[in-house]
């Protein structure tokens, strides 16, 4: 009896330690996965889904990949053959990468960057270019990296500091990292951005077309920055960018050139252009200065008005006689027209020659005061202060933009407008533009708006504007040609002023 109670079968007491055994093999067959999966090799760390799929994701970590593709981490080669939607956060040497770069960061030809890693750095900025957002109306960047390229930017990936910038936004209105002033123009077919024969709106000192001008690849060059590619400007955006809102140029009749650019360009997201009209009645000529223009569909208007110095232009009693004067103390009176505007585009600098203001004798005038003789740099830059005391007493930064454009380049030969220049037989842009200094207007309005409380955008277009020798109406500024004056100033539109507005379409995303 004895020994059978010993040999007797017990289920209950066998399923207890089946289960025991089997929880134990369990657990310890987890945790060392665990283990494994948590110590990964920097192999493992940088498998970032390089190839769309998953036989072309296992040959990138092949050593037999291609030479000039390949990078070498550690002991294997990694190819980089595409980024493609790096969406998800990874993990190298323990740095936690944020990551959004898409294969279209790579979409450039071969020098869109050097080849050193602090380069790549300077380039992929924070806050650089918004490369996801270069993909309106179907533009995307058009060049390609070099291997040399590719292997630094992979070599900064596994860094143990570096860190993947998200490129999803743009959080300043400098672009860093991307200077949208150097580059080159690119003959484009996807160009002009308007018709002439659509827009009313081109008076005819800007209307090379219509004045006979038979050439139209002034109109086809697109502006290609070295680093980056410029947004391709999308009219319907624009407009909801000023929706409600007051869009003012004020300054000189360039300005007037770009204001006109800007209403063509806008004019094509609108279906009926009767919705689209001048307040006042006015047709644009160049006898009156002062043009508001209301979109009724988006209720918001795109104004010019006409201010050469930007200060006062007046008389004064000199001797026996009232002579032609400028108040460099004080703002133009059509400033009260200015005020409660939310987007304000200025200029001023082609009126600051000699010849304009007489030379600076008996010209520039401070309170009673009419100076004898002024150097024209001293007087732009008194007149620049009071214009920047005006911006910094009316305009509030919360809720207006001031941006400044600088000066645009003439392209006279020759001579000057009165003695003979020209610019008739250029057709296509200047190969280089080496020997041009920059402005000294230029460099005094930089040092004006550094100073000033409210922030102001250098709407810079004289480098890029340099190389245009091709796009001033020369002798199509009117319809007949008769006069031997050619105009080497203005420009044709469509044509060089487009871009201008490009590059602020630019800026008015960004915020």
């Amino acid at each position: 009896m004895e020994r059978q109670r010993s040999f007797s079968f017990k289920p209950t007491r066998l399923l207890v330690f089946s289960f025991t055994i089997f929880s134990s093999i369990f657990f310890l067959s987890t945790f060392t996965i665990w283990l494994l999966k948590s110590t990964p090799s920097v192999h493992q760390q940088i498998r970032l889904h390089f190839n769309t799929s998953s036989s072309s994701s296992s040959s990138s970590y092949s050593s037999s990949s291609s030479v000039g593709d390949s990078v070498n981490v550690g002991p294997r080669s990694l190819t980089v053959q595409s980024l493609t939607s790096f969406t998800k956060n990874f993990t190298v040497s323990g740095v936690k990468i944020p990551t959004s770069i898409d294969n279209r960061f790579f979409r450039t030809k071969n020098t869109f960057l050097g080849s050193k890693s602090e380069d790549v750095r300077h380039h992929a900025d924070a806050s650089t270019v918004n490369f996801m957002a270069m993909q309106d109306n179907g533009t995307s960047p058009r060049r390609r990296f070099s291997n040399e390229q590719k292997k630094v930017l992979v070599a900064d990936l596994v860094g143990k500091t570096t860190q993947v910038p998200v490129l999803s936004k743009i959080e300043n209105k400098t672009v860093k990292g991307c200077d949208l002033t150097k580059g080159y123009w690119v003959f484009d077919e996807n160009y002009p951005l308007y018709a002439k024969d659509s827009c009313p709106f081109i008076d005819e000192g800007f209307n090379c077309e219509g004045n006979g001008r038979l050439d139209r690849k002034y109109s086809k060059w697109r502006w290609q920055p070295k680093y980056c590619d410029l947004p391709r400007f999308n009219a319907t955006k624009m407009l909801e960018l000023i929706r409600g809102k007051r869009l003012v140029f004020v300054g000189d009749s360039i300005n007037r050139n770009q204001w006109e650019s800007m209403l063509c360009m806008l004019l094509g997201a609108i279906r009926d252009p009767k919705r689209v009209y001048e307040t006042h009645g006015r047709k644009i000529t160049k006898e009156k200065g002062n043009y508001s223009f209301r979109f009724l569909d988006y209720q918001c208007t795109v104004e010019y008005y006409v201010s050469h110095f930007l200060v006062h232009e007046t008389k004064a009693r000199i001797g026996q006689k009232r002579r032609p004067t400028l108040r460099i103390d004080a703002i133009d009176r059509s400033s009260s027209r200015w005020r409660g505007a939310d987007i304000l585009v200025f200029n001023t600098a082609h009126w600051w020659s000699h010849y304009k203001t007489k030379a600076g004798i008996y010209y520039y005038q401070e309170g009673s005061l009419v100076h004898p003789r002024l150097n024209v740099s001293t007087a732009l830059r008194k007149a620049l202060m009071t214009w920047a005391s005006w911006v910094d007493k009316h305009m509030n930064p919360r809720k207006a933009q001031v941006f400044f454009r600088s000066s645009a380049p003439s392209h006279f030969r020759g001579g000057n407008w009165n003695s003979g220049g020209h610019c008739k037989e250029a057709t296509n842009p200047l190969n280089e533009t080496l020997g041009t200094i920059y402005p000294e207007k230029n460099i005094i309005i930089e040092e004006i708006i550094k100073q000033m409380k409210t922030p102001v955008t250098l709407l810079n277009i004289t480098s890029l504007s340099e190389y245009r020798i091709d796009g001033h109406p020369s002798i199509y500024g009117r319809k007949t040609q008769s006069s031997s004056f050619q105009d080497c100033s203005h420009w044709c539109l469509p044509g060089v002023p487009d871009t201008w507005n490009e590059l602020l379409y630019f800026h008015l995303q960004s915020r």
